[in-house]
């Protein structure tokens, strides 16, 4: 078992301690008084060009003061700039830039003044000035030629930003370059070679620099090796390669960090060791950084100035460089000057006093101006740094203000001088009660004013002498702090202010509770499976006060299930299990203090029966020890002996010793120390200033003894710490403040009386001064605070003795907030069945970043699918969903988490897919033609391409957006009374024009507008984009084969001509820059024209032209049917006889002995197609009757009709003038029929 001590936090009457214990008075504000700046900006005053600028300036007084300011030493009429207005009973400017302007017109010196008809009070010379971020000028770097074993250093020459932006080496590939002893990045930025190895160039090497304001990272282009080989690397001497010769000099301000910088080549890579010349380095301030290569001393003195060397050796020799360290000083405090308040024909002075290298100057002003030109004040004498007053009047309120300078900067301050006459007064409630507990510490308030300035005394319970000194402590703000509560300090406090115009007094009733106690603690037990275990706890309190018990179980609370019983002093556990095995914790707890105790209970498992007579004799725990003695008494350490008890037939393992102090937490027993079974004495060490007194606990296997009856006290001598508190955090509560705690020092540490910490922080690289307070309990609140900002803390113990060792600097951050939406959402979308995501990190992630929330639901105009939620990691920043169908779209809602909760959501949906439409008007009926191909295809996440020339019916269904697809089809239908005709008609590739896709230019480096002019075997690619002149980028395209290609591009070469294409096929295409692949356009598709317009299907095939070749079969064959009727009632066909008529110059065809058939209907056939626009002539002919000829030849005119004639081969000797060879041609036979 063993007894924990309560945390001081519960104690309700620590938290006094928290306010300061000095200090001066101040005058209340319903008295009148001259101005007092509050706050105000920082002197140098960085802000982002992106935000409105705010210079802050707030000031108290009575009556309140009024404001104005100056800029570059001459007023500023704020009046005359409609940006610029002054917040409402405050001096803050806000500089308004949503109307337009440019922040850099604003920057100069500003100061405010305040003023009231007392006096005049001024803030600090804030310089403003805006954060800038240029971007790297832009360069082409060839590949770095180097030999193996050579030195080698890679420039980084960042853009000057302000401030000056962090440096960091990364690969193209964002991977963090290695560093070690032979390669690291110098504190200039560049990346030092102390030998090129051939692994080197395994990859390559960029400068990135990050910029504070704007929160952005920079690249340059990345650096190539190229490590020439040889047979052997030599080995070399070192030699430095920063800084340059032999020695150097260097100029520091004191309280800055000095470092020093040594990086040495050399075969092998050399080690750097630091010295300084008749002295040893301030181990205290000193540390090595970048692998020895750099030294850095913290929070510089006078005593760190000068020479240091550096020593770089390797096995081939050693080389040094001096540096000789010149520490200078800004200005800073002695003697601050303070507000004087006095009464009238009182004396006073103001005394201010700095010091700096070189000495500061100092400067008196009054009401803001000049002494020198202040009007004469007999009673007042300025001597150098101190202003003297006598005989003090009414008319002698002003403010002062003191300034000191010299090269490296001032100090500024404001006191006023107060001419008061007021009589005593209470500032806090009257009759106040504090109850508090029993040998704790405690502070009586007792807040006062009054001019003269009263004096303050304490008395109890209405009588005695004044209370100070022994166990009082009277501080100058009038509070009366009891060192260590007794029972008989319980009373009434009363403390009385007195000065010359009378006195005033207030009281206070302190109530002494008695401590909250466990006088019979929870033994550790072991216990068999399935048996009942029974905890006791019982507690002694002070009746008045509320107790509350409750049970831990391994320091968690405990669930009380349906096997235990948890009673006022008792807990009861029923057939224990292996999960019941653990460490129980009785707390028991008041309003103002509590009281712990822990046991262990060990599960055993079932064991099988003893077989021998020893194993079968009961077993228990031991007796406890007795007699315990204590000899060897020294300063730090005492020898302890006792006598063991009974073992009860298990035999002792361990010996615990306990003890026990009567100051810090008297009746409280601590474990000390664990000893075998085997020795009945041993030496114990001890802390300073402990009044100990110990005992003594056996035990066994079965459990422990009750402990032994306790020994006589030792008590050591005080010293000042050997430790600081441990466990010291920073962490926020509320995303203005920074709670430091710690976890406290017991009494074994304190070493001394009057216990405290003294906590400084401050912010972390701006270099500022610390800001410390002395705290009497175990945590710190600082409030204000930046969100989420790192702090350097550190907390040190104190005693009355001295304080602790220096402590070690924790850093801790601010409180969190909610992050800003991802930058960069974005949404592309490759094909049909993939949506690719990409984002980038907040731009102010207020905190640290848990992870991404993505919330996505499909939607299909108004209907909406199941809402689908996804959880990144903190560093991912892509994800690719899979479309459930090709017709949703999908709405997207991005947001980042801290540890605050999830922030303001980036929103986006997918892109439009092809066959998502908006119903439109039919567009016009185009005539029958044949069919072209074209295309023209612009920048869209969806593949638009149609290259389908069915003749069927398809109706025309526009996209939303004005984009145009790669082959162009219009479809049209016209009804006649004969029959219904469909005729599929496409554009030319001669006329390749569409409707081009206006789109938004973005806000980030982006590129856009990609619009493809495509041909049979070239395509003319155009795009837009927000890069900077000069840009480079590449054009990747991809054929159906899969075959890749890319074409890089210079700058401004638009339009860009693709001359390597095959007809009729597809192409995926997209454009990215050159320099970050990264960002690139979407991915588009199109489709080349085929290498000839006549793209029509097989007319054989139609079902039309197959159902009219059976008609004119049939009628043909009717008309067959009727000639022959016809010839054998003796008819004749009208046909020349040429046998009788002798030729004429008319007949042209008598020699190849053909038929001419003249009459009016042997007339060409109608109806034969033209071409589609007139002008391209039909290549052949599907389906003209020469096909059906015997044997004739047929032309078209240039109308398209038909000119051929219809002639049949005459037989050599013709046995049948009537039966000519017409009647073998059955479309002679329809001509003569008709």
């Amino acid at each position: 078992m063993a007894r924990q001590q309560a945390p001081p936090w519960v104690h309700v009457a620590l938290i006094l301690f928290l306010l300061s214990l000095g200090g001066a008075i101040e005058i209340p504000m319903d008295l009148t008084q001259p101005p007092t700046i509050t706050k105000q900006s920082v002197k140098d005053h960085i802000v982002d060009p992106r935000d409105n600028i705010l210079i802050e300036c707030e000031a108290k007084g009575n009556p309140a003061p009024s404001f104005h300011w100056t800029r570059n030493s001459r007023f500023f009429n704020i009046a005359k700039d409609p940006r610029v207005s002054m917040r409402r009973r405050s001096g803050t400017l806000v500089i308004d830039f949503r109307s337009g302007g440019r922040p850099e017109e604003y920057e100069g010196e500003y100061q405010c003044f305040a003023r009231n008809k007392f006096g005049t009070a001024l803030s600090n010379r804030i310089r403003l000035q805006v954060s800038k971020s240029p971007l790297w000028p832009k360069e082409n770097l060839d590949p770095v030629v180097v030999q193996e074993g050579a030195p080698l250093t890679l420039q980084c020459n960042p853009p000057p930003g302000l401030p000056s932006p962090v440096i960091f080496w990364m690969s193209s590939s964002m991977e963090p370059i290695t560093q070690d002893k032979r390669v690291s990045q110098g504190h200039n930025g560049d990346l030092y070679f102390s030998n090129v190895m051939l692994q080197d160039m395994q990859t390559d090497y960029s400068c990135n620099a990050r910029f504070h304001f704007t929160h952005t990272i920079q690249q340059k282009n990345p650096f190539t090796l190229k490590v020439l080989t040889t047979r052997g690397v030599a080995e070399r001497t070192p030699s430095f390669m920063y800084p340059q010769g032999t020695s150097s000099s260097q100029m520091v301000l004191r309280g800055m960090d000095l470092l020093l910088e040594c990086i040495a080549s050399g075969v092998p890579t050399p080690d750097i060791a630091w010295y300084k010349k008749g002295g040893d380095l301030p181990s205290d301030k000193a540390k090595f950084e970048n692998f020895n290569k750099a030294l850095r001393i913290t929070n510089v003195s006078e005593e760190d100035s000068g020479e240091y060397f550096c020593l770089a050796s390797n096995k081939m020799g050693s080389i040094r460089h001096t540096i000789s360290v010149r520490v200078k000083a800004a200005p800073y405090w002695l003697d601050e000057p303070k507000n004087l308040i006095l009464a009238p024909g009182e004396d006073g002075r103001l005394v201010c006093r700095a010091n700096g290298n070189p000495k500061p100057t100092v400067q008196w002003l009054v009401n803001g101006d000049p002494l020198q030109s202040a009007p004469p004040n007999p009673n007042r004498e300025v001597a150098g740094d101190t202003i003297i007053f006598r005989d003090t009047q009414i008319s002698s309120r002003a403010v002062y203000q003191c300034n000191t300078s010299n090269e490296h900067g001032y100090l500024l301050a404001n006191a006023f001088v107060s001419v008061l006459d007021v009589p005593p007064r209470m500032l806090s409630p009257r009759n106040q009660l504090i109850r508090v507990i029993l040998y704790n510490r405690t502070r009586l308030d007792c807040p006062f004013f009054g001019s003269p300035i009263p004096t303050l005394r304490w008395f109890k319970n209405g009588q005695g002498s004044n209370l100070d000194g022994g166990n009082y402590h009277v501080y100058e703000n009038g509070s009366l702090e009891i060192k260590m509560i007794r029972k008989e300090d319980q009373g009434i406090y009363t403390c009385v202010a007195t000065n010359i115009l009378g006195k005033a007094e207030n009281q206070v009733r302190l109530e002494v509770k008695d401590p909250t106690r466990i006088y019979r603690m929870p033994e550790d037990q072991v216990a068999k499976r399935g048996t009942t275990v029974q905890l006791e706890c019982r507690v002694k309190h002070d009746p008045s006060l509320k107790l509350t018990v409750s049970w831990l179980k391994d320091d968690e609370p405990l669930y009380i299930g349906n096997r235990m019983k948890k009673e006022d002093d008792s807990l009861t556990i029923f057939g224990v299990a292996e999960r019941d095995q653990g460490s129980y914790t009785c707390m028991a707890s008041t309003e103002l203090d509590q009281d712990l105790a822990k046991a262990y209970l060990t599960v055993l498992a079932d064991q099988a029966t003893p077989t021998n007579r020893l194993a079968a004799l009961p077993k228990g725990r031991p007796d406890r020890p007795r007699d315990l003695e204590l000899t060897d008494l020294a300063e730090r350490s005492v020898r302890l002996t006792w006598i063991p008890g009974d073992d009860n037939n298990s035999p002792i393992t361990d010996y615990v010793v306990q003890f026990e102090e009567d100051q810090f937490q008297p009746g409280v027993w601590h474990d000390h120390s664990k000893f075998p079974g085997s020795v009945n004495s041993a030496v114990l060490h001890l802390s300073p200033y402990v009044n100990y007194q110990f005992r003594v606990i056996a035990v066994n296997e079965v459990g422990s003894s009750h402990p032994s009856l306790p020994s006589e006290r030792y008590r050591t001598s005080g010293a000042p710490p050997e430790s600081n508190p441990s466990d010291v955090k920073g962490e926020g509560t509320r995303k203005n403040n920074m709670e430091i705690t710690w976890t406290p020092m017991n009494a074994t540490s304190a070493f001394g009386p009057n216990l405290r910490y003294i906590v400084k922080w401050r912010r972390r690289e701006t270099r500022e001064t610390w800001n410390n307070v002395t705290v009497w309990g175990s945590r710190y609140v600082v409030g204000q605070t930046p969100v989420y900002v790192p702090y350097e803390i550190r907390v040190q113990a104190e005693n009355d003795f001295g304080k602790g060792p220096e402590p070690e600097t924790v850093i801790g951050y601010s409180g969190e907030d909610l992050p800003s939406a991802p930058r960069r959402f974005r949404v592309r979308q490759p094909n049909l069945e993939t949506i690719n995501l990409e984002w980038d990190h907040p731009e102010h992630p207020n905190g640290i970043l848990i992870g991404y929330t993505l919330r996505y639901v499909p939607f299909n105009g108004t209907k909406l699918g199941k809402q689908m939620v996804e959880n990144f990691s903190p560093n991912q920043t892509k994800f690719s969903v899979q479309r459930a169908d090709p017709v949703s779209r999908y709405r997207f809602s991005l947001s980042a988490r801290t540890q605050v909760g999830s922030g303001e959501a980036a929103t986006e949906e997918s892109p439009t897919p092809p066959n998502e439409a908006t119903p439109t008007a039919a567009p016009p009926t185009l005539p029958p033609t044949t069919v072209g191909t074209t295309g023209l295809v612009s920048s869209t996440d969806a593949t638009a391409l149609a290259a389908t020339s069915e003749a069927t019916t398809v109706p025309i269904i526009p996209t939303v957006v004005p984009t145009t697809v790669a082959t162009t089809i219009a479809t049209t239908t016209t009804t006649t009374a004969a029959a219904t005709t469909t005729t599929t008609t496409e554009s030319p590739p001669t006329t390749t024009t569409g409707t081009k896709i206006h789109e938004t230019a973005p806000d980030e480096q982006s590129i856009w507008n990609v619009t493809v002019l495509p041909n049979s075997k070239w395509a003319n690619i155009t795009w837009k984009h927000n890069f900077r002149p000069g840009t480079d980028f590449v054009v990747e395209y991809i054929d159906s084969n899969h075959t890749k290609k890319t074409v890089p591009v210079k700058a401004q070469a638009q339009p860009i001509q693709l001359t390597d294409l095959f007809p009729g096929m597809t192409y995926t295409l997209r454009v990215y820059s050159r320099d970050n692949e990264g960002i690139s356009s979407t991915v588009i598709t199109f489709m080349t024209s085929t290498a000839y317009t006549n793209n029509q299907t097989d007319i054989a095939t139609q079902g039309w032209f197959i159902g009219l070749m059976c008609a004119i079969a049939l009628l043909v064959l009717i008309l067959l049917i009727v000639c022959f009727i016809k010839r054998s009632r003796g008819g004749k066909y009208p046909v020349r006889e040429k046998k009788d008529v002798p030729l004429g110059p008319e007949d042209p065809k008598e020699e190849d002995g053909s038929f001419d058939y003249s009459d009016e209907d042997n007339k060409p056939l109608q109806g034969s197609q033209t071409s589609l626009d007139g002008t391209i002539k039909q290549q052949e002919s599907d389906d003209s009757l020469v096909d059906y000829g015997e044997g004739g030849e047929g032309q078209f005119n240039e109308d398209g009709s038909f000119i051929g004639q219809y002639t049949v081969r005459k037989d050599k000797e013709e046995t049948e003038g009537n039966e000519s060879s017409e009647a073998t041609s059955p479309v002679n036979a329809i001509y003569s029929l008709a």
